[in-house]
């Protein structure tokens, strides 16, 4: 029985980690200060989880989290463009000195493997497509710019210690638990919040910019592939995460308003300080070393997301 540390547990993504690595009989420790994860995120499972109220910038706390352990996911962050756009000093010391803090317990704790939440971001709006790991980064966003930087210390620390280190760039990922309410929170989770309680959504730009956007159970996949995978495939590597396809934000409203039954159409709204225009994942890297593949695709995902909230809200 292998034991996991899941930082930033309670988010969206956290929790769902926390529920497949129990479900295939391992054990937990949830790492979560919960300043933008939600209790209520693993509330069903709290009790099979050593959950640990904790900033990973807690040295401390860290190191005892880290004891014993054999893997880390390491998602916790301030996960938002726009934020890190008003408080860049806040999202770098987040993402970039939590992640040193994370990986200095983990080495010193002799952790097997980190796999880090890294994000799509760090392509900028290099108009190539799709998006390929050994494209040279161009991160536009304090929040890109944070996360490749801690993409840097990964490699890092597998190159100076020998810590065994995987980056995944994650590209969209949607799905159940996340959180409407929040002003930076993904288009899906808004457009369904609004449509299933008959409000207008709003797009920023003009809906013509376009993302891959990956359901909730491929991330999941790649995290979990990630940790079992032979060293020598992909120990110091970035990988894409994906489906490797492309849907504009306006095909977004249109798939969700089919299957929430919405009646109206958007409102548009000036375009974001420091969003790209548009992201693709190629992800023949991560099949090829990891063996993933998604599991659901895009109107699948969409319907699974739309149907949690429903069920949630009624």
């Amino acid at each position: 029985m292998a034991l996991y540390v899941i930082t930033g547990v309670a988010g969206f993504i956290g929790s769902a980690l926390a529920r497949a690595v129990l479900e295939q009989g391992d054990q937990v420790i949830g790492v979560d200060n919960l300043s933008t994860g939600k209790a209520e995120n693993i509330a069903e499972i709290r009790e099979r989880v050593d959950f640990r109220e904790a900033d990973i910038n807690d040295a401390r706390a860290m190191s005892s989290a880290c004891r014993g352990a054999d893997y880390v996911l390491h998602q916790a962050a301030i996960a938002s463009v726009p934020r890190s756009v008003r408080e860049p000093e806040l999202s770098n010391h987040a993402n970039v000195d939590g992640t040193l803090a994370l990986l200095m317990a983990a080495r010193g704790a002799g952790v097997k493997r980190v796999v880090y939440a890294a994000s799509s971001s760090a392509y900028g709006d290099n108009p190539a497509m799709p998006k390929r790991e050994d494209m040279l980064p161009a991160p536009v966003s304090p929040y890109a710019v944070a996360k490749l930087a801690a993409e840097h210390y990964m490699r890092s620390f597998w190159k100076c210690y020998g810590l065994e280190t995987v980056a995944l760039r994650y590209f969209n990922i949607f799905g159940p638990r996340q959180d409407p309410a929040s002003q930076y929170s993904a288009v899906f989770a808004k457009f369904i919040a609004s449509m299933l309680a008959g409000e207008q959504p709003t797009i920023f730009g003009d809906g013509e910019q376009s993302r891959d956007f990956t359901y909730i159970d491929n991330c999941v996949s790649a995290n979990l592939l990630a940790c079992t995978a032979p060293a020598e495939k992909c120990a110091g590597r970035v990988f894409n995460v994906g489906i490797g396809e492309r849907h504009s934000v306006r095909e977004v409203f249109d798939v969700v308003k089919k299957h929430t039954g919405f009646a109206g159409e958007p409102a548009f709204a000036e375009t974001r300080a420091g969003d790209v225009k548009h992201t693709q994942a190629d992800i023949s890297a991560i099949r090829e070393a990891l063996g993933y593949k998604p599991l659901v695709g895009f109107d699948e995902g969409v319907k699974r997301t739309v149907d949690w909230y429903r069920k949630t809200s009624s």
